[in-house]
């Protein structure tokens, strides 16, 4: 591990802020990296595709000048991005920004990401056949997620009863990873190994009462449509001929381009993109209270918490 009294900074730690969705994480970190001089690393798996912004709450562009990001906006919605690659780009800015006398500050909500640093997890990529997985959702679509959930329950139980069956974008691929390789992906898991992280971070978690941040997130969501959501997923739907599937399952835009389809009304779809969005923050809830030594804080007392985050880093 690298100790930070290798760099001309004045801190012993990283911060990682991690929250569910809709719990201002975002607006969190930019005012921590105005006052320690920092810069933010996202960790979230939907904002690093292009033209997926409001749907995935991206800091805006004024945001943006208020506190450099790193991650955003770097493929394009076709282009498949494991965490692996997201560990590699990771540690490359956590050095660089360091090397150049300023606070990474890790922000985000996606569990994977956030764990492989963290922990110091190597990853094994499993190799992906596009073409399976393009298949098996076509199968999704059709027919349900079902008959592929109970082939994963055969083939790679252990990982059935880590996923749950409506989560359509890890069912299929744990199934594609077998069906391509006649490994499971319980077993690549395995190969994976944690050597320890690079860095010496602290894990910052914004805790809610689920019915508070539900309640967050159907706001969140009714601005999203106030914003523009449908014209962006219009958009989208009329310009891109392959749009890869882990984008193509984002919340926000599965179902608007169900609506678009005709497959259901507009109101349906605004529902769904509610409930996916609160299943989701009650599946990252979870993920990060299962993390060891977290410091939770909370945006209730914005000074209040810098100052604790700052105390801890030091």
């Amino acid at each position: 591990m690298k100790e930070l009294k290798e760099y001309n900074v004045d801190y012993s730690y990283i911060p990682i802020i991690a929250g569910p969705t809709a719990s201002g994480k975002s607006s969190l970190a930019i005012s921590l990296a105005q006052k320690i001089d920092g810069e933010i690393i996202s960790c979230d798996s939907m904002q690093i595709y292009k033209t997926l912004d409001i749907g995935t709450a991206k800091v805006t562009k004024e945001e943006q000048a208020m506190a450099p990001h790193h991650m955003i906006d770097i493929v394009d919605p076709d282009v498949s991005f494991s965490v692996s690659d997201f560990v590699c780009k990771a540690l490359e800015i956590i050095e660089d920004i360091l090397k150049r006398g300023k606070m990474p500050i890790l922000c985000g909500g996606t569990g994977q990401y956030i764990s492989a640093l963290y922990d110091g997890i190597k990853y094994v990529d499993e190799p992906i056949d596009q073409k399976i997985v393009d298949s098996l959702y076509e199968e999704a679509e059709k027919d349900g997620i079902d008959d592929i959930y109970s082939k994963l329950e055969t083939a790679d139980p252990e990982a059935a009863q880590k996923i749950h069956k409506n989560n359509t974008r890890r069912v299929i691929r744990a199934y594609a990873v077998y069906l391509a390789t006649g490994k499971t992906q319980t077993q690549w898991n395995k190969e994976s190994k944690s050597e320890g992280p690079m860095y010496p971070f602290k894990l910052f978690t914004l805790d809610y009462d689920r019915n508070i941040i539900y309640d967050r997130i159907n706001k969140r969501v009714d601005q999203m449509i106030e914003e523009g959501l449908v014209d962006e997923v219009r958009h989208i739907y009329d310009s891109t001929d392959i749009l890869n599937s882990t984008a193509r399952q984002a919340i926000g835009y599965k179902e608007l381009f169900d609506y678009l389809d005709d497959e259901c009304t507009l109101d349906r779809s605004i529902y769904e993109i509610k409930l996916r969005s609160r299943h989701y923050a009650k599946r990252q809830l979870t993920w990060f209270r299962y993390m060891k030594d977290r410091h939770i804080i909370n945006i209730d007392d914005i000074p209040a918490t810098l100052n604790y985050i700052i105390d801890q880093i030091r």
